[in-house]
């Protein structure tokens, strides 16, 4: 497991914006992760909230990583709905994610994102999404990119 967490932690790493908000890597298992993220007066919105932006690109980024323990490093998130349940003001956002079926292309995961606070643990967010295994001949041709 330990090689796993390692190549998931290089993987989070090589993502730069994912650097840029201070994304951790805290768990990993055969097919669920956390990803972990302390809130700080820059990812707020005018209320004081953590931005709706922030939690979607945390359950994005778990869901992502989460397909990669079924269908192997080089995936994609092909889609995901979110659902914002309360706001988050402070603390540490955690995104807990799972496979919850796994083909030989594409996986469908769950995430929970929480955030933890004087050691309360408070669910504020959950998404579905689709993660699919992209061609091994390397990137999509320009064709076929997304407009």
């Amino acid at each position: 497991m330990t090689d796993l967490a390692d190549r998931a932690r290089g993987a989070l790493h090589a993502q730069p914006f994912s650097m840029l908000l201070g994304t951790e890597l805290t768990h990993v298992g055969t097919d669920e992760l956390t990803l972990r993220l302390p809130v700080r007066d820059e990812l707020k919105q005018q209320h004081g909230f953590v931005h709706g932006g922030v939690i979607s690109y945390l359950a994005d980024n778990a869901l992502t990583f989460a397909g990669a323990l079924a269908l192997g490093p080089r995936v994609v998130t092909g889609e995901y709905k979110i659902n914002y349940l309360r706001p988050a003001l402070k603390g540490t956002l955690m995104a807990r994610a799972r496979v919850v079926h796994a083909g030989r292309y594409q996986a469908t995961c769950q995430c929970s994102v929480y955030v933890m606070e004087n050691g309360d643990e408070r669910l504020i967010a959950l998404a579905q999404g689709t993660v699919s295994r992209m061609a091994e001949s390397g990137p999509p041709d320009e064709k076929d990119q997304p407009t």
